[in-house]
């Protein structure tokens, strides 16, 4: 008996071991993926602050297609398209986003502003209801008000 629960011990310490060693767990990699992941969205960032929006949706398209669950890219890559006119797209971008995070502050922010450019002003008002609920008077409130007309 006293056996068995040597051997169970060294099966327990195997398993810990390959659990803490990332190298020896099944199914896992290192993190050069998520790295490079951020440093395509730090890109992708930097392009759309600099207006260069055509330039920045490859990037977002490649990480929306490789983590379809980032909200942040579906936003970023609503904003793009919206800046070039393809509003058909950025609704789309900005419901992914919203349909994984309903709660993110950026798409409904910028969701309203292109309400409001697309002429549904309801819509966009419906957007600033949601955000002072969630954060009250913060900056994405506050700059979707300002852009409806509505001061502070």
């Amino acid at each position: 008996m006293p056996h068995i629960f040597a051997y169970v011990l060294i099966g327990l310490f195997g398993l810990l071991s390959m659990a803490l060693d990332p190298a020896m767990a099944a199914g896992s990699s290192d993190d050069s993926s998520e790295t490079e992941s951020a440093s395509t969205y730090a890109d992708a960032k930097a392009k759309i602050d600099a207006e260069d929006y055509a330039a920045a949706l490859p990037l977002l398209d490649k990480i929306t297609s490789e983590e379809p669950q980032n909200a942040d890219a579906w936003n970023l890559r609503g904003f793009a398209n919206r800046k070039l006119g393809n509003m058909d797209v950025a609704a789309t971008s900005y419901t992914a986003a919203l349909k994984i995070n309903p709660g993110h502050l950026g798409a409904l922010e910028y969701q309203g502003e292109m309400y409001l450019e697309l002429g549904q002003t309801d819509a966009a008002i419906a957007n600033l209801k949601k955000l002072q609920g969630l954060c009250g008077d913060c900056e994405e409130a506050t700059d979707l008000a300002e852009s409806i007309g509505i001061k502070g």
